[in-house]
């Protein structure tokens, strides 16, 4: 298992130079009939050729374990020796992405290594159960997950001040209650005016969101996962308003449940609208870079076979 962009043309569709400088130079000319053909079709992406080159080439060895791989290597998380990596686009990230893989995961199915390929210096990938204790930082971290109790992107801060408010408030003179957990219960609304006397006594200090979490993993598997008692009290949050593109959809579940790579990059760029109030420009784009282009390829391959 385990969000929209102004648009610009995927450079791939080399064949058509014409109709892509047209629709780089005007979005209104972006029909919906071929948007609903290639919905990926409109990121930034960097040039794609040095993939179709690989893709000619066919499967080529690891430069570290010498394993014979198409594009990267899903165990190394490093290009192939026919996909040099400096024609690989490196995203920079506005936080750190901690990715939980269950161990029943195919390496070769998943889209984490995607993220780790082309964001190297701020996504992490672990391999549960083995992960970080996140008790004394859940002020800055939040957990990508559709809970009963998890918020949308742009509450995250909100939140994540009650956390901090519990360690803040207590040293405070200005707010010598009780912790938050050992206060008595209060109105929705006289809990969120109570929260925002502390904020507007002691700063936003502690409550900005630093780390993210993704679980890679089936729907079926990642109760496991969940349910860890490392993973709880953090900060739930749902991605609902997306669909997915990925060709290896769990049959009996919504579109909206996404592969990993898409969830990370709808949730960067909704952070990055609703959190850092900031316009979107494509800045996050690349990390589809070869999300979109299998996605291209496989679709092609099913035309081909008659199977669309």
């Amino acid at each position: 298992m385990s969000l929209n962009s102004p648009t610009l043309v995927n450079e791939e569709n080399s064949q058509e130079p014409k109709r892509n400088s047209e629709r780089l130079g005007s979005v209104e000319l972006q029909t919906p009939s071929s948007f609903q053909d290639n919905p990926l079709q409109q990121l930034q992406l960097a040039s794609q050729e040095v993939l179709e080159k690989a893709k000619k080439t066919g499967r080529s060895k690891c430069p570290r374990c010498s394993s014979s791989r198409m594009f990267y290597c899903y165990t190394c998380f490093v290009p192939v020796e026919t996909v040099p990596t400096k024609e690989i686009p490196t995203v920079k990230l506005p936080l750190k992405i901690d990715i939980i893989k269950h161990p029943n995961e195919t390496d070769g199915k998943s889209t984490a290594v995607h993220a780790k390929l082309l964001a190297p210096d701020d996504v992490t990938i672990y391999k549960y159960p083995c992960i970080p204790e996140y008790e004394e930082k859940r002020h800055e971290i939040a957990l990508i997950f559709p809970g009963p109790n998890s918020v949308s992107v742009k509450d995250i801060a909100f939140h994540l001040q009650k956390y901090a408010k519990k360690g803040t408030c207590a040293n405070n003179n200005d707010c010598s209650r009780e912790p938050l957990l050992k206060q008595a219960k209060l109105e929705p609304k006289e809990e969120e005016k109570d929260l925002n006397e502390c904020i507007s006594t002691n700063g936003n200090e502690g409550a900005r969101l630093k780390k993210i979490i993704f679980i890679d993993s089936t729907w079926n598997q990642t109760n496991k996962i969940i349910t860890d008692e490392r993973l709880q009290g953090l900060l739930q949050i749902e991605l609902k308003t997306r669909k997915t593109c990925f060709w290896r959809h769990q049959k009996g579940k919504p579109d909206t449940y996404l592969s990993t790579i898409e969830a990370i990059y709808y949730f960067l760029v909704d952070y990055h609208q609703e959190i850092l109030k900031e316009n979107y420009k494509g800045q996050y784009d690349n990390l589809l870079f070869f999300f979109s282009f299998m996605y291209t390829l496989i679709k092609n391959a099913k035309c081909c076979a008659g199977k669309e």
